[in-house]
């Protein structure tokens, strides 16, 4: 019996931090959406309702609202950073360049070169030598 009581008493200690832990961290969120300006209106209770006869009337799908999206820039690809780095070379690039220029392991150049050679779009010039196709 003691057992049990002193497993209770943990749990029960155990409950309260996360309790507090929680509080500070819906804490921290309110400031963080206040200081982005994303403050949500509070939200009312729900009246609970008695619901109407049945009717075989269908229901009317709603249409989305239409909100601006903000297209994000994003960073090159690793494909489009290599394909970049050969295409501009005249005379073609090996892959030692392309580790230099990069700052890929040859492994994930290699695999990468793979790619652009099975989509078309670079060749070979001769071996570890890569141009525009």
């Amino acid at each position: 019996m003691k057992e049990l009581d002193v497993f209770l008493k943990t749990v029960v200690e155990g409950m309260k931090t996360m309790a507090e832990g929680i509080e500070v961290l819906a804490g921290k969120l309110e400031t963080i959406a206040k200081s982005r300006g994303d403050v949500a209106p509070k939200r009312k209770a729900k009246v609970a309702r008695k619901s109407p006869a049945k009717s075989s009337k269908k229901k009317v799908p709603q249409k989305a609202s239409k909100r601006a999206v903000s297209k994000k820039a994003t960073s090159p690809t690793a494909v489009d950073t290599v394909l970049g780095i050969i295409n501009r070379s005249k005379k073609g690039v090996n892959t030692a360049t392309l580790m230099e220029k990069t700052g890929y392991n040859q492994k994930k150049i290699a695999n990468l070169v793979f790619k652009l050679k099975k989509q078309g779009k670079i060749k070979s010039a001769g071996k570890g030598v890569y141009l525009k196709a």
